[in-house]
């Protein structure tokens, strides 16, 4: 009886201890729970953030039939809505251009949905990349072309790296370049811009188009287009700063642009000389063609006066501009007639050996205002300025030296009836009959 009780005992304590040991199986399960989750949960976000991205992917590429190579499986591009410009100097903020999204093969803009607001970072490529004109670049390709920075150098780009597009649109930052171009092959770099999480990407990455970039030093020396008359004249092509040609410049008392010109009208043989170009013409064209896209917009006048009631007009750089042959009215150039231009030519011949005698005008009420209205727009860029070359005019042999006589005998002042073929008055012994 006593083990019967004992027993009845021992029963009716493992009954009332079982729902104990439960709950602490039941807790030290949740334990074990709560801790495998917290060691899990990082390698479960990543799963899953991986497996969202493949389905969003997947869902903007190509259809089979279209994929060939693995550049034609990326259906959108990005794409540099302008230039740079060919030349860009370190330290110099990179011109804010626009950067839009497109659909490769619709040639539509996207500006709506997750791709119109992706990130971009802007990265330096060889400007060698896709000289070919080809756009159907790989990433792996792409990548490979991006320069990195020279050893022991700073980055090659500075300031704001990454854009964020709205609407399908982005702009580049404040960014510029710490290093110039000159050390790799090329010599030439492109910008390139591309997704910031690149790998997979169905986005095709942008180029703009390539350029050289210079040292800022550079940019105090470089040439102006179009140039200015108060330009320093080795601001002109082929003329570098303290070169041979700017020495013998200068020797000449030639410091500025309206200078050179000034002499290019008046002696171009004598230029030519000084310069030393000889029998070359390739420096002499080059250094011309720049110098007369001047503008010579100053209103600065002079005048040559012949006689009482004959005289040349010139505009800043001694190019003649308009003439008085009554004593009253100013012409312009191009409203003379044969004979008188040919005169016009003789007389400029003259005054500039007498360069002394070329005044400025003062009086500005000498020109009429439809005249000064016709000097203006003739001395806007030297390439339209009309030339008074004698080799302009040819007369008839009927036309020749009795009709010229005649002309000359009909201006007023008696010291205008005999010139030589320079213009000069003749002396009197040499006309008499």
């Amino acid at each position: 009886m006593k083990r019967s009780l004992a027993e009845g005992d021992d029963d009716e304590g493992c009954e009332s201890s079982a729902p104990a040991a439960s709950k602490r199986r039941n807790h030290f399960a949740t334990l074990i729970n709560n801790e495998l989750a917290l060691k899990l949960e990082p390698n479960l976000r990543a799963w899953v953030r991986e497996a969202v991205e493949k389905a969003f992917h997947s869902s903007f590429r190509c259809p089979v039939n279209q994929i060939g190579a693995p550049s034609q499986s990326r259906a959108y591009q990005l794409h540099f809505d302008g230039e740079l410009g060919s030349t860009i100097f370190t330290a110099s903020k990179v011109e804010p251009v626009r950067i839009f999204l497109y659909d490769v093969y619709s040639k539509t803009r996207i500006t709506s949905g997750p791709l119109a607001s992706i990130k971009l970072c802007v990265v330096v490529v060889d400007g060698e990349f896709t000289r070919d004109g080809r756009e159907d670049w790989t990433e792996v390709e792409f990548s490979n072309n991006i320069v990195n920075a020279r050893e022991g150098r700073r980055p090659l780009l500075a300031g704001d790296l990454v854009i964020q597009l709205r609407n399908g649109v982005g702009y580049l930052g404040d960014i510029n370049f710490t290093d110039n171009s000159s050390w790799i092959r090329s010599r030439k770099f492109r910008l390139g811009v591309r997704v910031v999480s690149n790998s997979g990407s169905v986005v095709r990455e942008g180029l703009s188009k390539a350029f050289a970039v210079k040292d800022h030093r550079g940019e105090l020396y470089k040439k102006h287009y179009p140039p200015f008359l108060n330009d320093e004249v080795w601001r002109l092509e082929k003329i570098a700063k303290d070169g041979a040609y700017h020495t013998s410049l200068a020797e000449i008392g030639i410091s500025s642009v309206k200078g050179f010109l000034r002499m290019y009208a008046t002696s171009p043989s004598k230029l030519r000389e000084i310069l030393g170009c000889g029998s070359s013409n390739k420096s002499w064209d080059k250094i011309i063609q720049h110098a007369t896209t001047c503008v010579v917009n100053d209103n600065e006048w002079y005048m040559y006066r012949v006689s009482e009631s004959v005289a040349l007009v010139f505009n800043s750089i001694w190019s003649v501009v308009g003439a008085i042959l009554d004593g009253q009215n100013c012409l312009p150039v191009d409203k003379l007639d044969r004979s008188q231009m040919q005169m016009v030519e003789r007389f400029k011949q003259q005054a500039y050996r007498n360069q002394d005698n070329i005044v400025p005008l003062e009086d500005h009420s000498i020109i009429d205002n439809q005249s000064m209205v016709f000097f203006n727009h003739h001395q806007i860029g030297l390439s339209n300025s009309l030339s008074l070359s004698q080799e302009a005019f040819v007369f008839p042999a009927e036309q020749g030296t009795d009709q010229l006589e005649m002309q000359m005998n009909s201006i007023p002042g008696s010291e205008l009836q005999h010139l030589d073929q320079y213009g000069d008055p003749m002396p009197e012994s040499s006309h008499r009959i």
